[in-house]
């Protein structure tokens, strides 16, 4: 303790002028919005990098886990080219160059370096940004559905907004009808979100399927979401639609990042 004393009193003026420099550097930060923005990119770098190094260690580890995944996600996928082709034998190939040539949506391949599911305003970061053509706005999905809509971009790194987050709304739908509501998250259970702002005339059942609404140019119609787990009704309303999701939020990694290639020509039709 003697130690510690001396060597804050010998360091004394060093320490009130590193103290300041600090406090001058936060205020700074906090008033002018270009020092912040710059800050928080040059934040994401860093965090990224370390978050980047982590996970290289934990994949490692769990790699006959993700074998799996991709094994059977690369086995659906199969399945769904095998049906295809096995329609129109004779037009499988010009139907093929259709698809592609006129495709609506790009997907980007990346995974997850860091998942929050404990928080009411939980994000995830992931390792694609800026030079890897993901900007803000743009949706994300799983093999097995929804996950959340990116927010911040540096170079190299990108932080996603969860559907798990208390700020999260997204366009929903019911499989078996056009019966659309608002996809929340009350800050409870990570696998458990609220549909809301429902119509009283809709019939909802215990198991229905939900999906993603297409009502945006952020995510396409017909991303899985989850099902109906239980819903409470109040005074003739639907007070509280509980749906289980999919994807277990708790064990993130593959995803792939949704843009539309239509949003520049939709949205600026929209703003004339």
């Amino acid at each position: 303790m003697q130690h510690i004393l001396s060597f804050l009193f010998k360091n004394k003026f060093f320490i009130l002028f590193l103290f300041l420099e600090i406090v001058a550097l936060s205020l700074t930060i906090q008033s002018h919005s270009y020092h912040r923005s710059k800050f928080i990119n040059s934040a994401n770098v860093i965090t990224g990098g370390i978050y980047d190094n982590f996970n290289h260690l934990d994949h490692y580890l769990n790699l006959k886990t993700f074998n799996e995944q991709l094994a059977k996600e690369n086995t659906t996928l199969k399945n769904k080219l095998s049906e295809l082709l096995s329609k129109d034998n004779q037009t499988s190939v010009s139907r093929i160059d259709s698809l592609k040539y006129n495709a609506k949506y790009k997907y980007i391949n990346a995974h997850i370096i860091k998942n929050e599911y404990f928080k009411s305003n939980n994000r995830l970061t992931i390792n694609k940004g800026v030079k890897d053509g993901v900007t803000s706005e743009l949706g994300v999905v799983s093999s097995k559905g929804i996950v959340g809509i990116v927010t911040n971009t540096s170079a190299h790194y990108a932080v996603v907004m969860p559907v798990i987050n208390e700020n999260s709304r997204i366009n929903a739908k019911f499989l078996h009808n056009n019966h659309f509501g608002t996809l929340t998250w009350n800050g409870e259970d990570y696998n458990t979100v609220q549909l809301e702002d429902l119509p009283i005339q809709t019939k909802v059942k215990v198991g229905d399927t939900i999906i993603t609404g297409g009502k945006s140019t952020i995510f396409p119609e017909g991303i899985l979401i989850g099902r109906v787990k239980d819903f409470k009704l109040k005074n003739n309303k639907y007070d509280k639609i509980n749906i289980t999701l999919f994807n277990d939020m708790s064990a993130l990694y593959h995803i792939n990042i949704i843009k539309n290639l239509d949003k520049k020509e939709i949205l600026e039709l929209e703003n004339e």
